[in-house]
């Protein structure tokens, strides 16, 4: 986004909303991609794809999820086709919903061609060595698009507020981060940058029902723990990143996040609105009668070990 945005990109944390914020219809232009031609505000009360608590309707947000994993498949084969390089980031509080978006991306594609870099807490090795080096063996090859969840803005936002750096570091990075970014771009890579945006009181709520589902418990990790305390130092250091990062060259675009479902439809329809792809998807295949099979044995099924059927 350009710099004249950058007040209506600051954090919706505070925000109006989910209701009232604008969602894609997710209709296609003539080009094959993605268009926001959602309504806005009280229009969507309106709408027979809402309920009249403003939330998607569930059949209708199933619909357009597979509308747009079937546009994922097709930007798949000309990513690999075209031999094109892509990075993804995903950034954001904890509980934003970053995850849930990458494993929708994720759901209907080749992990080999569509990957994900979670890199986890640095290594003395790694520490010694240049910030971004751990980073760099992550880039996409030709034919891959790589989904970074959490990235080399760890430094700009935990690192900082939870002191994991110095103040030296930290200053390194914010005049550094852009002109890696700018040689990654002028090396051929496309990068996109999405911040997802949650309000204080989502978040809570989010953190309280992984504390109560056994199944989501290990989400809430001791460093979640600590940031609910910190809201306002993560907001800060939100902002500082956005001034220094947010540039023409490489913006961030902001994902309102309180309705994961939205989320979800609302960032991959704009990931699919900035890469041009056409439509290579093979014919669909008649496969000829298969050869009986004829010269083979099967060994005794008492010599086996199989899994109890108890289902």
């Amino acid at each position: 986004m350009a710099k004249k945005d950058k007040k209506n990109s600051k954090d919706k944390e505070s925000a109006e909303p989910a209701a009232q914020a604008d969602q894609a219809a997710l209709e296609t232009v003539p080009d094959g991609r993605w268009a926001n031609t959602a309504p806005s505000g009280s229009a969507a009360a309106d709408d027979e794809r809402y309920t009249s608590a403003g939330k998607l309707k569930e059949a209708f947000y199933e619909a357009e999820m597979l509308k747009l994993q079937e546009e994922l498949v097709k930007l798949q084969y000309w990513v690999k086709d075209k031999g094109l390089r892509i990075g993804i980031v995903f950034e954001g509080r904890d509980a934003a919903g970053k995850g849930g978006v990458i494993k929708r991306i994720t759901e209907t594609t080749n992990p080999r061609v569509i990957r994900i870099v979670a890199l986890g807490i640095p290594s003395d090795r790694e520490k010694s060595q240049w910030y971004f080096q751990r980073w760099v063996a992550e880039l996409p090859a030709a034919g891959e698009v790589c989904l970074f969840d959490r990235s080399w803005y760890t430094r700009a936002i935990t690192e900082y507020v939870h002191g994991f750096c110095s103040e030296e570091q930290y200053r390194e990075f914010l005049a550094s981060c852009p002109q890696f970014e700018r040689m990654l771009m002028r090396s051929g890579m496309i990068l996109l940058k999405y911040w997802f945006s949650v309000s204080d009181e989502e978040q809570e709520r989010r953190f309280q029902q992984r504390a109560a589902d056994p199944k989501r418990r290990w989400k809430l990790s001791p460093m979640d723990m600590k940031s609910r305390d910190m809201w306002v130092a993560y907001s800060q250091a939100k902002d500082r990143m956005f001034d220094f990062t947010d540039t023409k060259q490489s913006p961030w675009y902001v994902v309102n996040a309180d309705d994961k479902k939205r989320a979800r439809l609302n960032c991959i329809s704009h990931i699919l609105s900035q890469i041009p792809y056409e439509n290579i998807l093979p014919p669909p295949m008649e496969l000829p009668p298969r050869k009986p099979a004829s010269g083979y044995i099967r060994p005794p099924m008492d010599q086996q070990t199989f899994v109890p059927d108890r289902f």
